[in-house]
This record gives C-alpha cells, sequence and structure tokens, in this order.
C-alpha cells in the first residue's frame, strides 16, 4: 500500500511539474470586427478587418460571405483559402513568438450587373487562438460575429412629366401625355400613380386615361392602374400614358403627379407639379398676309452731253488694217525723179 502511495505521489508531482509550464485556456473578448462600409455598388470592394486588441501568434478565421453578391479578391495576416462560401484565413508564428499579429483582413467585391438591393451578411468565426509566445490558448469563437451589408445600384430618382402642345381651352379636350422614367430605378413591389388638383372657384378639372378593357379612368379622382399597385424598378425604366384633360372654367390650373409606395403607407417616391392657364376661347388664327415688297425703279442713267456722246461714238485711233498706199507711191515718184536728173545731165 505505500508503495502504490508513493508511485501516485511521483507521478502527481511530474504531472504538476509538466502542467505548470503548459498553456492554459481564456476567453478573448477583445475581438473587433469592422467594414469599410456598410452599402455597396456594384464592382465595388468592400475590406472586412478584425482587430485581435492583442498580438496573437496562431489563429485560424472564417469568414462566411454570399458568393451571389460577392467575389472574393484578396486577404492579409495569413494564409487564405476560399472554399467557394467562406474564406479561411490561417496564421501561425513561425518566428518563435517575435512576430505576432494585432489583425488580419479580407476584401470582397461586389459583382457586376446587379439591379436590385441585396441585403447581406458577412460572419466570421475563429479557432486555433493562442498568443505570441504560444504560452496562452483562447476559447473558440463559435457564435458568428455577423457585419450587415447592403449590395445595391446607385439609384437615380424617377422623374415626372406631362406634356401637351398649343394652348389650354376651357370645355376642349387636350390630349396631354404623362410619363415618369430613371436611367436606375429604385424597385417598388407595389407602386401606384396618382394626382392632386388646385382649380379656380368654381372649376373642376379631369385627367382620363383608359386601361386595357377601355375602361376610363379620372387619374384625378381614383389614380391609375391596380389600387394594390404595381412593380416597377430596374435599368432605364420608362413608362409613357396617353391621356386627355378637360378643364370647365378659365383660370389657373395646378396639378400634382405623385409616384407612392403601397407598401410603405403611400410614401411619395416622386412628385412634380405642373401650371395651366386656361383661356376663355382659343386665339384666332391669322392668316399670315405676303410681305409687299416695293416697286423696283429703272435705273436712271447720268445724262450725256453731245461732245461725250460723240467722244463715245468716235474712236480716238482707227485701228491699222493691211498695206498704207502711199508708200509705194511716193517711192516711184522718187524713182521717176532720180531717172530723170541723170537722163538730163548727160544732155548737157
Amino acid at each position: 500500500m505505500k508503495k502504490i502511495i508513493s508511485i501516485f505521489t511521483i507521478l502527481t508531482i511530474i504531472a504538476i511539474a509538466i502542467f505548470s509550464t503548459n498553456v492554459f485556456a481564456a476567453a478573448l473578448d477583445t475581438i473587433d470586427v469592422k467594414v469599410d462600409k456598410t452599402t455597396v455598388r456594384p464592382e465595388e470592394e468592400v475590406k472586412l478587418t478584425v482587430e485581435f486588441g492583442q498580438p496573437l501568434g496562431a489563429y485560424t478565421f472564417d469568414i462566411s460571405y454570399d458568393n451571389k453578391i460577392f467575389d472574393y479578391v484578396s486577404a492579409e495576416g495569413g494564409t487564405a483559402n476560399d472554399t467557394g462560401d467562406k474564406i479561411k484565413v490561417v496564421y501561425h508564428d513561425q518566428a518563435g513568438g517575435t512576430n505576432p499579429r494585432s489583425n488580419m483582413s479580407v476584401i470582397f467585391k461586389a459583382k457586376e450587373g446587379i439591379t436590385t438591393s441585396n441585403p447581406t451578411e458577412l460572419t466570421v468565426t475563429a479557432e486555433g487562438l493562442a498568443n505570441a509566445d504560444a504560452s496562452v490558448t483562447y476559447d473558440d469563437i463559435t457564435t458568428p460575429i455577423v457585419k450587415n451589408i447592403t449590395v445595391e445600384p446607385e439609384y437615380v430618382d424617377y422623374k415626372l412629366k406631362l406634356d401637351y402642345e398649343g394652348e389650354i381651352v376651357k370645355d376642349v379636350e387636350k390630349a396631354m401625355t404623362i410619363s415618369y422614367s430613371s436611367s436606375m430605378g429604385r424597385y417598388y413591389d407595389h407602386a401606384r400613380l396618382i394626382a392632386e388638383a388646385t382649380t379656380p372657384e368654381g372649376g373642376t378639372v379631369k385627367l382620363l386615361a383608359t386601361d386595357k378593357a377601355r375602361l376610363e379612368h379620372d387619374i384625378i379622382q381614383s389614380g391609375w392602374g391596380d389600387a394594390q399597385g404595381y412593380a416597377i424598378g430596374g435599368k432605364n425604366v420608362s413608362q409613357v400614358l396617353q391621356t386627355k384633360a378637360m378643364f370647365s372654367k378659365e383660370g389657373q390650373y395646378n396639378i400634382t403627379l405623385k409616384l407612392i409606395d403601397r407598401d410603405n403607407s403611400d410614401s411619395v417616391i416622386a412628385e412634380q407639379s405642373f401650371q395651366f392657364d386656361v383661356k376663355e376661347t382659343a386665339t384666332p388664327i391669322t392668316p399670315e398676309t405676303p410681305e409687299e415688297k416695293p416697286e423696283e425703279k429703272p435705273e436712271e442713267k447720268p445724262e450725256q452731253t453731245p461732245s461725250e456722246e460723240t467722244e463715245k461714238e468716235t474712236p480716238k485711233q482707227l485701228p491699222k488694217t493691211g498695206n498704207n498706199i502711199y508708200v509705194p507711191v511716193a517711192t516711184l515718184a522718187v524713182l521717176l525723179i532720180s531717172i530723170y536728173a541723170v537722163l538730163n545731165k548727160k544732155r548737157k
């Protein structure tokens, strides 16, 4: 019996000696997870950073993501492995505790072509956590740390228009075109178009449109479309509605068009007001008269004196034509005189 007790005592002492230099576990409550943005545009990057709060010499972090929305780009602070919907980042200080890290990070990029709002999340868990010299290990982080992010395009407000041509006369039907558009419209499952009007005292106005069943609706009285609304949104939204307006009295009217969200207590998505001046009668059209051109007078030439007319009619120098007849006659006369003089001298 004494021998057994001695063996047990020796084993206990050895165990205490061994475990006195081993590690012990503790909770790491200094972890802080951050993202550099909470709204991300298509093809834009978002960075998730895990701050440890103290130096760690070893760790394995798992960051889960939605691979339908994000692509993995890169990681810093360990060896990263992308499993398709999770990034595993592993680090172990190979320098014997002299090169611990205080943080690690992962970068994701939102996919292109996203046209709707996509609330999503990045979740972080960890295991194998140890301090710089591995003298202390920390409890695994099994409850995910969640960071919420929304991936959506940069939406452009809807624009409302009400167009028509010419002047407006009371009790005369006027064709008008209602339209709303956006190059990148936010999505609404149940939107609806309504209208409000202010009129001169005693005046009324109707804004009529015909649906596919050929039923006529006054947009001012009952709005347009299904009472529960209809879906709109996306890239290059453009809706056009042909209407006709009728004003009962001359004066100034105001019509306000509103696009509302039925799912959010009829909150206004977009609105625009339009002012109209209604006349008692149409402005008479005056036919255009051809413009009278002044009578053209013949150009008056300055009166010429007789001497000027003679001077113009008689050339100052006649043109020379052919040979001059006086030259051969003179030459013949000189020759005859010379012959006569010679003969007369011989006689003497």
